[in-house]
């Protein structure tokens, strides 16, 4: 591993064990171009990439073609307005109304680990596992320095990106756009564009396009990631499969709006970029001031898509996630909001959390309706208090009766709100984001709060931080169910409303950052009206997010197919819940559910007094089976074997530990089929020298004998030709098998 500047070729290359990163100062001018990024290559002399010796050369030896060099060079960070008239990384105004900017090489360094972002998540990692370079840049046209800041971790296949632009001159700059990463890539032979787009209950379903001349882009306007369009894009080889091809992936660790794009030019150069979504954004740098953008993380893999997930999972377990959970079971929860909603007294709520107890259940949540008068989603929001009539006793009584039964207590809040109909907007009405002129528009009968204010934040803080003091509160789901529009502050000046939307994006880490601080044994769990806010971003706070409010088991497994493309299982909150589904109306069997519940944190959301004895039993079998493979779960390898997405009849996955001595692997039959065989499943990932016997986790409703039942079969042959998963009989069934070396 590494960072080597050679100075002859004034070339700067990131190495890890399996990958390269290169980039090249060109001309007297001091151009810096992309050169590579790809799989780990011994070369450091490959400038020659950059096409510079041949037309319409370096500005020094044709500067008559200066604008044709210009278009056509691949840039690390293209500037704007100087002839280059594919998409900028950055764009400004200056005092007297120049919108022109062309950053050059100035200087680097070169350090051991990586620092941190004040005030942004970021990665994080000791000196004997990474290196950070730090580019300078400068347009001294306009007093402009740009810092390009690239690590790149010994055991993983990802560069970490950021930049930093500061102000030198006397002079304020508007700063209009400000993106956090671009590169250049040949596509020649088109790559295959995947992203992730969805709605409400729908999140993240996977999307693949063939790249074409002009730009084509994702992004999010909403003040938060959103159920829409995922903070994600993946470029593919065509003949890229699960596993073989070659792929990059791409994300950014925030939380807010965002733009990945990526464009092909005349000449079949494709520059991608990704960063803050400019749209609404304008940021006043005054002298001497700084903007840090948040960190874009780039992967690559020659061993396709799967590949590509698996980097990026190693990558946030090991160095974005700090909870003291991500490396620990996490209590089998059981939230209230399915089993009971807003109807629940003291009493309702303790006769449910003891047959929890009674079920093996080691934390109770509950969810909304607790506070203020609020008994439906119209009122309270922000009114932090607890509503005793509701409630004798309080939460005290309830957290305590539950700890006696030996259960941990839980929580919902959704801090960034404020109701039209609650004590604090009577007080406060200029404490909703909105513009002066106008009324702000209502979503779910309700206001997001202007947390760009320090004593809006304040307050809320110390509400919700004395309930979890006083009450021995030991997990809390934070929600946001509501996107930002009628962006304006009544405390930011004129010139500032362009900065709402990152300010809001700042003053949200910092009330999950002094949470976190606060209470370090407190379980956060981000959500946001289900998937809205599932990044990168909220990860560096709690080591869960809540993929999806649709439940139902066969919904879920496109939902968390396509989460599970960029994040680990560990963070993925996942319940079975009740049956008809409350959304769908769908009857899964109770395997099922749990079986697809499995591939997350894993808990319940319904009414455990409608269970029969059966589904009671099923019930301690499930918590019994996360716990005995919750760290394989939590810390493998994770393989696509078969997609629902894409044959919508049977869906498969397989978690191999570390050192590949077991295994799981989850099968679900969407639809049943008459006159079928068995199918053929190809395993992944195992030890090709190894031996393994597989056992059966799910009793299967079969007429087929189970040929591998308690027999031992190599490595080499499960990755070859396979096993035969047994038809089963019925839609929405499923089957589970340990694998252990012998």
């Amino acid at each position: 591993m590494g960072i080597a500047y050679h100075k002859e070729s004034k070339t700067f290359k990131l190495d890890s064990k399996s990958i390269s990163y290169v980039i090249s100062v060109v001309d007297e001018e001091g151009f810096l171009g992309h050169c590579y990024f790809g799989k780990k290559i011994p070369d450091s002399d490959c400038n020659y990439l950059l096409k510079i010796n041949e037309p319409p050369f370096i500005p020094s030896k044709n500067n008559r073609d200066r604008v044709n060099f210009m278009d056509s060079f691949p840039f690390e960070y293209p500037g704007h307005g100087v002839g280059d008239f594919r998409e900028s990384a950055i764009e400004i105004e200056s005092k007297k109304g120049n919108f022109t900017v062309s950053p050059v090489y100035k200087s680097h360094t070169i350090q051991k680990g990586k620092p941190k972002l004040q005030g942004l998540p970021s990665f994080f990692g000791k000196e004997n596992e990474c290196e950070t370079l730090s580019l300078i840049l400068e347009d001294a046209v306009i007093g402009l320095e740009i810092q390009l800041n690239y690590t790149i971790f010994e055991e993983l296949s990802v560069i970490v990106k950021s930049t930093k632009i500061t102000n030198k001159s006397e002079n304020p700059i508007k700063l209009k756009k400000a993106l956090s990463s671009s590169i250049s890539l040949d596509n020649e032979v088109p790559f295959d564009v995947i992203t992730l787009h969805g709605s409400w209950a729908r999140e993240r379903e996977i999307v693949r396009r063939k790249s074409t001349l002009g730009t084509f882009s994702v992004g999010s306007t909403r003040g938060e990631t959103s159920h829409q369009e995922h903070c994600f894009m993946a470029l593919a080889a065509p003949n890229a499969t699960q596993n073989q091809g070659e792929v990059y992936g791409m994300t950014l660790v925030y939380s807010g709006n965002f733009i990945i794009e990526e464009s092909v030019n005349q000449f079949d150069t494709m520059r991608v970029q990704l960063g803050i979504n400019p749209k609404d954004f304008c940021w006043n740098l005054e002298s001497g001031e700084s903007f840090q953008t948040p960190e874009a993380i780039l992967a690559y893999s020659s061993e396709g898509i799967g590949g590509m997930s698996r980097s990026f999972h190693d990558a946030f377990r090991n160095h974005l996630i700090r909870s003291k959970f991500k490396n620990h079971d996490r209590p089998v929860l059981l939230n209230s909001w399915e089993a009971m909603y807003f109807d629940f007294d003291t009493e309702k709520v303790l006769k449910l959390a003891k047959e929890a107890a009674n079920l093996g259940i080691e934390l109770f949540v509950l969810d909304d309706g607790w506070f203020g008068s609020r008994n439906d989603d119209n009122s309270s929001l922000g009114d932090w208090f607890v509503n005793e009539e509701k409630l004798p006793g309080g939460l005290v009584k309830i957290s305590n009766e539950v700890h006696k039964l030996g259960m941990k207590f839980g929580l919902w809040f959704e801090p960034e709100m404020i109701s039209p109909v609650s004590e604090l907007y009577k007080k406060h009405p200029d404490w909703a984001i909105s513009t002066k002129t106008r009324t702000g528009a209502l979503a779910r009968n309700q206001y997001v709060l202007d947390l760009t204010r320090k004593e809006i934040r304040d307050y809320i803080y110390s509400l919700i931080s004395n309930i979890i003091k006083d009450c021995k509160i030991d997990y809390v789901k934070w929600d946001m169910n509501r996107p930002l529009s009628d962006i304006g502050s009544f405390d930011l000046p004129e010139e500032k409303q362009g900065e709402l939307l990152h300010r809001y994006m700042l003053g949200v880490y910092e009330l999950q950052e002094r949470l976190v601080t606060d209470f370090p044994d407190l379980l956060l769990e981000n959500c946001s009206s289900g998937g809205a806010r599932f990044d990168a971003g909220m990860l560096y706070y709690s080591p869960q997010i809540w993929t999806s409010d649709n439940t139902d088991a066969i919904s879920r497994l496109a939902i968390q197919e396509g989460t599970t493309m960029v994040f680990p299982l560990s963070c993925v909150g996942a319940h079975v819940s009740v049956c008809p589904n409350h959304l769908v109306g769908r009857n899964t069997p109770l395997e099922t559910r749990g079986a697809v519940a499995l591939a997350g944190t894993f808990g319940y959301e319904l009414d455990l007094f409608k269970l029969t004895p059966e589904e009671r039993k099923a019930v301690a079998e499930q918590i019994k089976t996360y716990h005995q493979f919750g760290a394989l779960i939590r810390s493998g390898d994770y393989y696509r074997l078969k997609s629902y997405t894409e044959n919508k009849d049977w869906d498969s996955w397989e978690i191999v530990s570390k050192d590949k001595k077991e295994a799981l692997v989850t099968v679900v039959q969407v639809l049943g089929k008459p006159n079928a065989r068995s199918r053929k499943l190809v395993l992944e990932g195992l030890n090709p020298k190894a031996n393994y016997k597989i056992t059966s986790l799910i009793e299967t409703k079969s007429s087929e004998i189970n040929e591998f039942e308690n027999r031992v079969f190599s490595g080499t042959l499960l990755m070859s030709a396979g096993i035969l998963i047994p038809r089963l009989w019925g839609d929405f069934t499923s089957s589970m098998y340990y694998l252990e070396e012998v």
